[in-house]
């Protein structure tokens, strides 16, 4: 039996109009910086800053979804993969905040100054 090619067009459309959805409302909130979002924290962090980041995860699974072909394989290959990655991102996300909050926190308070 033969095995017949089947075009992918209207996938790497629909992927790219996604990514492309995705990317221009990140940067349209970039640009525009609403007060509600910007002045609201949550965990000392602007809340903004928490859908770039939650934005960016979306972009970054799908694109593993997509053109890494995860959503043909079967579920324990999918989250051997993407587990850890989420896990990481999650932790580097954590370290991040915190040692940025501890960076800031000794500048404010001791005699030593911004020189950057």
């Amino acid at each position: 039996m033969a095995h017949t090619h089947e075009s992918n067009t209207k996938r790497i459309w629909t992927v790219f109009g996604l990514l492309s959805v995705i990317t221009v409302v990140e940067v349209a909130l970039g640009i525009i910086k609403p007060d509600f979002l910007f002045k609201t924290d949550l965990f000392k962090m602007h809340l903004l800053n928490w859908i770039f980041i939650i934005l960016t995860v979306v972009k970054a699974y799908y694109i593993m979804w997509a053109f890494m072909h995860l959503e043909g394989e079967k579920a324990n290959l999918r989250w051997s993969i993407v587990a850890p990655l989420v896990f990481l991102i999650i932790y580097l996300v954590f370290i991040l905040l915190i040692e940025g909050n501890y960076v800031f926190d000794v500048f404010q308070v001791s005699q030593y100054k911004w020189i950057f």
